[in-house]
C-alpha cells in the first residue's frame, strides 16, 4: 500500500502520554490516508510492541514523522499550512469551522493539553461540541471525529475498496 496523505492533511500529536491512544490515532490516520507528526518528548518510551498493540499491522503503512521538540516540528511545518488546534478552550465549534487542504490538525497531551505558547501559535482553535457538564473526549476518539469532519468537508474520503 502506498503511503499518501489526503489533500496534504496531517494529524499532529503534541507530546502524547498514552501509547495505546497514540497507536489508535496512527491506525485511524493511516486508514484515512492522513499523515502523522509526533512531537516529543512523549510520556512513554517509543516501543514498537506497545504501539503495535493498538496500531496493529497498520504501522508499516503509516506516514509517521517524529520531531524531537515543538521547535523542531515548527521548522518543518509548511508556511502555507494552517495549524488547527483542537482544544476545550476552542473559539470555534467543529461544526462551524471550515477545513482547508494542508491543515495540520493539532491535538494536545491527554493529561494537560498544550502549553500557552503552542496555543498561541495556532491559526485556529476549535472545540468539539459536547454536553456542558463533560470535561473532554478521549484524544483517539477526538482525532476520529475531527478527521471524519475534515474529510467530509473537503470531499476527500478515501476511495472504497
Amino acid at each position: 500500500m502506498e503511503k499518501n496523505t489526503v489533500l496534504n492533511l496531517r494529524c499532529v500529536l503534541y507530546q502524547p502520554d498514552i501509547p495505546q491512544n497514540t497507536g489508535s490515532v496512527i491506525r485511524t490516520a493511516t486508514c484515512f490516508g492522513v499523515g502523522m507528526d509526533l512531537v516529543e518528548p512523549m510520556g512513554f518510551v517509543w516501543d514498537e510492541k506497545r504501539i503495535r498493540r493498538a496500531g496493529m499491522d497498520y504501522l508499516e503503512h503509516a506516514d509517521v514523522v517524529r520531531h524531537a521538540s515543538w521547535q523542531a516540528y515548527r521548522t518543518t511545518q509548511p508556511a502555507d499550512s494552517r495549524l488547527v488546534l483542537l482544544t476545550t478552550q476552542g473559539a470555534e465549534r467543529l461544526d462551524e469551522f471550515r477545513f482547508q487542504p494542508g491543515d495540520r490538525l493539532l491535538f494536545g497531551r491527554e493529561s494537560a493539553g498544550v502549553p500557552p505558547d503552542v496555543h498561541q501559535a495556532a491559526d485556529a482553535r476549535v472545540i468539539i461540541p459536547m454536553v456542558p457538564a463533560m470535561r473532554s473526549i478521549n484524544v483517539a476518539v477526538s482525532v476520529g471525529i475531527v478527521m471524519a469532519e475534515a474529510l467530509r468537508q473537503l470531499d476527500a474520503w478515501p476511495k472504497s475498496r
